[in-house]
């Protein structure tokens, strides 16, 4: 199970977070219905925090599964493989993977408490592993990474009781789907048929149909306003955001966040900086004080640095509205410019909530390629056999490329020693 995590994701709705998963034999992804429901596009984040925008191409309500169409990820093979042999039995050993309460990866262990579980018309998993919100819609798996159920809910007054969608459920409706136009489509659980227009009855066999699938989420007016700010930045609001009125993206290396209070008074939006430095505190100290930054803020929290803009939200509404948008604007453009400020000039790390300009994937990805395009050239070569080979073996477990590649470009390096 080393390398399964590089094929789970976390899923980031206008409504909250949730977790999908790739399996070796599909280019979807796999989820909850419950998860993406009110959405028809969806951002997706791997585990290096890079974001990807999904559709919804199929929802089962009833199953309570849906799948993804990622097309940046289609190239990406994944680690999870589907059994409809696979026994579950009872006390065998299993692993919930996911994003609990969106916070990073983890894996909890857990037992079988029951394979066949009924429950609402359906039979499902039970397990004693620890399950929250944020774990919907990952996958169980047995010690081989084998495919055990996708996590589906939990009593909400229970400890130590989870539930998962039976591994033969879902393989149901991966072997019913043969589509690949990106289409929204309702699957009739009644007769497997496929609807893609609204309608109160299927098509087919006339079985009732909640309409409300074919709905979309509403934004508040807060939320297309600030929307059409991150537009105008040029980010994609799909990927931004974080839930209900809640943005988070990196400008740059620096996070942006931006959100209400819950009372809906006022509109904020931060960005943690930099940690504060070992010394150089007073230089520090009278810059922050300065207010150079007008209409920003600057202050100090839990020993890190933040800018930060704050607004009533009735003022949206008003004259101002064009300005306050361009104040959220060029927050995002001065947190940028900051972080890179403060580390330069005294010394302070950047927050751990900073991102790389280059993430790790892509610093392989761009040194292997150097080294391909030089390796006739000798002087230009730097790197010994060695570093090729362990760059190489990077990209075969971040899975960027297949074990034939892998085979055959390790072949050619040690040819060449």
């Amino acid at each position: 199970m080393e390398n399964i995590k590089n094929s789970i994701y976390k899923i980031i709705t206008a409504s909250g977070t949730g977790t999908g998963f790739k399996v070796s034999t599909q280019d979807f992804l796999i989820t909850n219905y419950h998860v993406v429901k009110g959405s028809k596009e969806v951002a997706v984040e791997d585990n290096n925090q890079n974001r990807y925008f999904a559709k919804v191409v199929m929802v089962n309500p009833e199953i309570d599964l849906a799948f993804l169409s990622v097309k940046e990820l289609e190239p990406v093979k994944g680690k999870i493989t589907i059994d409809p042999n696979n026994e579950v039995e009872n006390r065998q050993k299993i692993y919930i993977n996911g994003f609990p309460f969106g916070m990073p990866f983890t894996v909890t262990e857990g037992i079988v408490s029951s394979p066949n579980q009924p429950m609402s018309g359906h039979n499902y998993v039970q397990t004693d592993a620890a399950v929250n919100p944020g774990n919907s819609g990952g996958p169980m798996l047995n010690e081989k990474g084998i495919l055990v159920g996708v996590t589906t809910s939990k009593f909400n007054e229970a400890d130590n009781v989870g539930f998962g969608i039976k591994h033969t459920d879902v393989i149901k409706q991966i072997n019913d789907f043969k589509f690949d136009d990106n289409k929204y489509r309702l699957k009739c659980n009644s007769c497997d048929n496929f609807i893609i227009e609204e309608t109160e009855f299927c098509p087919s066999c006339g079985n009732s149909i909640d309409s409300s699938v074919f709905e979309e989420f509403e934004k508040s007016h807060f939320a297309n306003f600030t929307e059409e700010a991150l537009i105008q930045l040029g980010a994609n609001p799909v990927l931004c955001r974080a839930g209900r009125d809640y943005w988070e993206f990196h400008q740059g290396s620096a996070l942006v966040r931006i959100f209400t209070t819950n009372n809906d008074t006022y509109l904020f939006a931060t960005s943690p900086l930099n940690n504060l430095p070992k010394n150089n505190l007073e230089e520090l100290l009278i810059y922050l004080t300065s207010d150079k930054v007008n209409p920003y803020q600057l202050g100090i929290y839990d020993n890190k640095i933040y800018i930060s803009y704050r607004t009533h939200l009735s003022d949206i509404y008003s004259e101002h509205k064009e300005e306050i948008r361009k104040n959220i604007i060029n927050l995002a453009l001065k947190a940028d410019e900051l972080d890179d400020y403060f580390k330069n000039t005294y010394n302070c790390e950047m927050s751990l909530e900073s991102k790389s300009s280059t993430s790790i994937v892509s610093e392989i990805q761009e040194s292997y390629s150097q080294n391909d395009e030089t390796t006739s050239s000798q002087e230009q070569i730097t790197e010994t056999p060695i570093e090729k080979l362990k760059k190489l073996k990077e990209l075969l477990e971040l899975e960027l490329i297949t074990n034939e590649d892998y085979a055959k470009k390790k072949e050619s390096i040690l040819a060449n020693l």
